[in-house]
């Protein structure tokens, strides 16, 4: 679920190694959710996952924390110039990991197939965000007011599903995985924000040398974050019907 942008120079930035873990770890909170998931899929425990408020409240952190790192990488990347070459290639990367989540999940789950998950969510932002790049703390405030809104406001006009992408829905659309534009391009906001403030005040360093297998391990997930995203519930699915069938 990694947002890649590239900056106008030609040679490569430092990352900083601090982004990169903390992506890791919510890489690692989303294989969690996602077992537990298959685990109540396949009838080996019994989740709620719409109703029980931890599993709801734990998908919402997740969710939270990828867009909000999405959206400090998006200002970091683009704060000093953008490469639109790069951008679009990886634009298109985006693109194509929506679809093919989005055919995915109708092989699978046809009934409540991803229409505008993570991805696709993440795609539209990565246009939009361009747009309040040099915001400073307009963004903190625009991003405020859109979760406020986007939480507090529904209205039945929205429950059509061509208007599922722009949120503030009074009655959740049946799909496995949703994140409308609103309130959600608020986290985005609000993480450019942070991200401008990382950059004028240069507040985190850049690479540091991994000296622990932790904190490296949680740096390459957080490095291969949209790889990782596009083949962890293929790989568990085919364990769970490998377990299923070696024991049936």
């Amino acid at each position: 679920m990694a947002v890649f942008f590239s900056g106008a120079k030609k040679e490569p930035a430092a990352r900083y190694i601090h982004i990169d873990m903390a992506r890791g770890i919510a890489i690692v909170m989303m294989v969690v959710f996602h077992f537990t998931y298959d685990l109540n899929h396949f009838n080996i425990v019994e989740v709620d996952f719409y109703r029980d408020p931890f599993w709801l409240n734990f998908r919402t952190l997740i969710v939270t924390s990828f867009l909000f790192l999405a959206g400090i990488s998006l200002q970091l990347a683009t704060g000093n110039g953008v490469n639109f070459r790069r951008y679009f290639m990886r634009l298109m990367l985006l693109v194509a990991a929506a679809a093919a989540v989005t055919f995915g999940s109708y092989l699978v789950f046809p009934k409540s197939m991803i229409l505008f998950g993570v991805l696709h969510f993440v795609v539209v932002a990565t246009l939009l965000g361009l747009l309040f790049r040099g915001f400073y703390w307009l963004n903190l405030l625009l991003g405020v007011a859109l979760i406020v809104f986007g939480v507090q406001f529904q209205h039945e006009w929205f429950n059509a599903p061509a208007w599922h992408w722009i949120g503030l829905v009074s009655e959740r659309p049946t799909t496995v995985d949703y994140v409308p534009l609103l309130p959600w391009f608020g986290v985005i906001l609000i993480g450019m924000f942070l991200g401008a403030v990382i950059e004028k005040k240069k507040v985190l360093p850049k690479a540091v040398p991994e000296k622990c297998w932790v904190i490296s391990t949680l740096a390459w997930g957080g490095r291969h974050s949209l790889l990782i995203y596009l083949i962890h519930q293929p790989l568990l699915f085919a364990g769970f019907y490998a377990v299923m069938f070696a024991l049936a």
